[in-house]
């Protein structure tokens, strides 16, 4: 690596920030009984874990999760409502006393997602985004620390109406509706686009240009931070967590399947983004065509390191970028 990229991977440093159930070194341990019928004496440790984003779609239409209440699961005081796992989501209500409950996301043979639950008695959504199979899905209350109890624990047997609906609804983290800022500044970006890749381009070049890194943001983080995307956008300026939402937000609600993904760069866990073009498939690791080839470009790194070369090519290997979750 050239001393440029160097001095400048050392200083995200800082992108490093807190979100429940991400890092490589955490644990997560259990004795479970994956039945409904639970027992509540059975308890997890899980520790606060390092972290550090063809034709032209229809747009403007965006998806809004439901608990239709088709298939249900209601117990000690956790209501899953697994209606839409073809849609790629399960939504999850809490309307216990504890102040801290989380939820783990389990695809079989795959990883395990870990994710605070910080609405009280009203859904929450969480993705189903490591495609068909077997998913189990569990909701554990804080007993002291970093012990947590499981309250509920269910099944789910997912097959998606196609592998883009995970990546065209809003999430927990990727959190936006029809009237958020996010979605008019998209639909904004879009109009002028002569297809997909155009609305992608302008997007990314809208972030690149106009947004800032927030170093007292990445400095301070606490575990569970989650971006704000319309504060976000208001503001120009945050994390590569912030960075990747807000794009992630703008290109869903134009049709644009679109994952969020965090992982390494070098030894750094960080955020970024990929979509799916149609008639390229997805592209991962990249939102941007110059006319030849497909150039990586993240946008945190993007925007923070101006006309750089070394950035610049840094940002254009796929094998300096590695996925661990997809949201």
């Amino acid at each position: 690596m050239k001393k440029g990229v160097t001095l400048f991977a050392a200083a995200f440093a800082a992108c490093m920030f807190y979100i429940a159930g991400w890092g490589p070194e955490g644990s997560i341990s259990a004795s479970e009984n994956t039945n409904e019928s639970i027992e509540w004496k059975t308890v997890v440790s899980i520790k606060e874990e390092a972290v550090p984003l063809a034709s032209k779609p229809a747009g403007g239409s965006v998806k809004v999760p439901k608990a239709s209440g088709t298939v249900t699961f209601n117990s000690n005081s956790v209501l899953v409502d697994a209606s839409n796992t073809g849609s790629g989501y399960v939504m999850v209500q809490y309307s216990g006393d504890s102040q801290k409950i989380k939820v783990q996301v389990i695809k079989s043979g795959g990883e395990t997602y870990t994710y605070d639950l910080n609405a009280r008695s009203a859904y929450e959504v969480f993705p189903l985004t490591e495609g068909n199979g077997t998913y189990t899905v569990r909701v554990l209350e804080q007993v002291q620390g970093t012990q947590y109890a499981i309250k509920s624990s269910n099944q789910l047997q997912v097959n998606l109406t196609n592998e883009f609906e995970p990546f065209l609804y809003p999430n927990q983290y990727v959190n936006f509706s029809s009237g958020s800022a996010v979605v008019a500044k998209g639909a904004e970006l879009a109009a002028s686009a002569p297809d997909s890749l155009g609305v992608v381009t302008n997007v990314y070049n809208y972030v690149v240009k106009n947004f800032t890194y927030d170093t007292a943001l990445a400095n301070s983080v606490q575990s569970g931070y989650l971006p704000d995307v319309d504060q976000v956008l208001a503001k120009k300026k945050g994390i590569c967590f912030d960075y990747a939402a807000v794009m992630t937000s703008m290109l869903r609600s134009q049709g644009i399947p679109t994952k969020l993904v965090v992982g390494y760069t070098g030894s750094l866990y960080h955020a970024w983004v990929n979509v799916y073009i149609e008639g390229q498939g997805w592209v991962d690791n990249v939102i941007y065509f110059d006319g030849y080839d497909w150039k990586l470009m993240d946008p945190t790194f993007a925007s923070s390191g101006g006309n750089d070369p070394s950035i610049k090519e840094y940002i254009t290997k796929s094998t300096n970028y590695k996925g661990k979750y997809t949201y």
